[in-house]
């Protein structure tokens, strides 16, 4: 270990990024939470009850673009390591999913007059567009964290400001865009006024944070010659990586089957639909109370820890959801502010380990490539988020749920209000479960990160 590079780590280690920073980056998050959450909160029940399409069909319409993203969001990320102007890398990436992203989400709501196969072809053209705008923003958005700051507690701190503005993302877009919906009268015409006004929102967020992140220290790529799937395959060797990318995709399927459930579980078990927004509400908002905890947590106890504990919390409080009664509200906002808070370090810990994996790739190979790795990782998270609600759909096909059309409330078989039930609290849990038997010997902790800036060769 020489003098000048314990020099350099403890330098790296005290370097601290101005608040503003932290907030300019952040802010992007509100537009990404909102896009992330309204399609997989609203979009099944949308195409389901609105469109008259049937449910197998509507979770195949929510599945193609997210699989298409799992082939776009690499390529992305390896073209935004290649990218070089006076903006950096990512920024230029940044302001075009500003400009695109938008558009496409007010259109995916704003469907002609059309029912059936013919309503889910529109929305299935429309959210591949979508889809394919939101990865050019978020996946160099992503890829930044790694080149902002070396320290590892430093990263903790910026991604609690990242979730705590996510939060607010996902706020706005899913308490917010139910309540835009019904005042704009419901139906079709309430769904496409809350396209236009939550996609102001969306570019007032993501043009924030192109602006917000001009003072970000801008690091030059290396030269990257060898062929993409070259670089896929010697990355496969960084084991803390695809580790903590197999967890985290199999517990995105667990949200997101419970997110697209939110408003049948409203509607059919808690027997009023104006609940989507209180569940919702409580499901999220905890972040902004509880994220110093996590933080605290992970500065104390490690980032790994904090991850499991935030995990187990969850499911368990998921699997509580059993006893919901609309005679118990007050017993499920309980439930589910107990969850939000759990929610939040789940989003949180894995976000704030994923660059010291890719610092240990740089100091493998000595190639800075944070977009291949951040490709790779938001493509199996957007593919995760996209098998979840089609999971929730096959289970409410399976068990027989009727499709019905401008959101009306019919009778469902008993068998299907128990899949809806299970498909929202027993699934969900055990995904998020599942997810943590993959990150056993999940070794990236404080000390490992100090070591293999010190010696390159010590890298996972």
């Amino acid at each position: 270990m020489s003098e000048a590079g314990q020099h350099r780590y403890e330098a790296g280690r005290h370097r601290t990024l101005p608040v503003s920073t932290y907030v300019g980056y952040a802010v992007g998050s509100v537009g990404t939470g909102v896009f992330s959450t309204v399609p997989g909160l609203l979009l099944l029940t949308f195409m389901v009850r609105q469109l008259q399409v049937p449910a197998a069909i509507a979770g195949l319409v929510i599945l193609v673009p997210r699989l298409w993203d799992v082939v776009t969001d690499p390529l992305a990320g390896s073209l935004s390591d290649r990218t070089r102007t006076r903006w950096g890398a990512r920024r230029p990436w940044l302001l075009a999913g500003a400009a695109t992203m938008p558009i496409a989400f007010a259109l995916l709501f704003r469907v002609p007059e059309a029912s059936g196969t013919e309503a889910a072809l529109y929305v299935l053209a429309i959210y591949i567009v979508g889809t394919t705008t939101f990865t050019v923003f978020q996946v160099p958005y992503v890829s930044m964290l790694a080149e902002m700051t070396e320290d590892y507690h430093e990263r903790t701190t910026i991604m609690s400001w990242r979730i705590a503005l996510l939060t607010v993302g996902i706020l706005v877009g899913g308490a917010a865009a139910p309540e835009v919906v019904a005042a704009g009268g419901g139906g079709r015409d309430g769904y496409a006024l809350m396209g236009i006004v939550i996609g102001a929102v969306l570019f007032l967020a993501l043009i924030g944070t192109f602006l917000g992140t001009r003072r970000v220290p801008i690091v030059t790529p290396q030269p990257i010659t060898a062929p993409f799937r070259e670089q896929l395959r010697a990355a496969a060797g960084n084991r803390p990586f695809f580790r903590l990318l197999a967890c985290f995709l199999v517990q995105a399927l667990g949200v997101g089957a419970m997110l697209a459930g939110v408003d049948f579980f409203a509607a059919y078990v808690l027997e009023d639909e104006s609940q989507t927004t209180f569940l919702f509400a409580f499901l999220v908002g905890p972040a902004l109370v509880t994220m110093p905890l996590w933080v605290w947590v992970g500065h104390r106890f490690g980032k790994l820890t904090g991850y499991v504990a935030c995990s187990v919390i969850f499911a368990v409080g998921a699997v509580s959801l059993l006893s919901a009664s609309p005679d118990r509200l007050w017993l499920v906002y309980l439930q589910v502010f107990v969850m939000g808070s759990a929610y939040a370090g789940t989003q949180m810990f894995p976000f704030a380990m994923l660059p010291d994996t890719i610092s240990a790739d740089t100091a493998r190979t000595g190639l800075r490539r944070a977009g291949a790795y951040t490709g790779v990782w938001t493509a199996g998270e957007k593919a995760g988020f996209a098998v979840g609600p089609a999971l929730f759909a096959g289970v409410l096909a399976i068990t027989g749920f009727i499709e019905t059309e401008s959101g009306a409330i019919v009778d469902q078989p008993a068998a299907a209000l128990t899949g809806l039930t299970l498909g929202f609290t027993v699934l969900p849990a055990a995904l998020i479960l599942l997810g943590l038997a993959f990150v056993r010997g999940y070794d990236l902790d404080e000390d490992a990160v100090a070591a293999l800036h010190l010696d390159p060769e010590a890298a996972p």
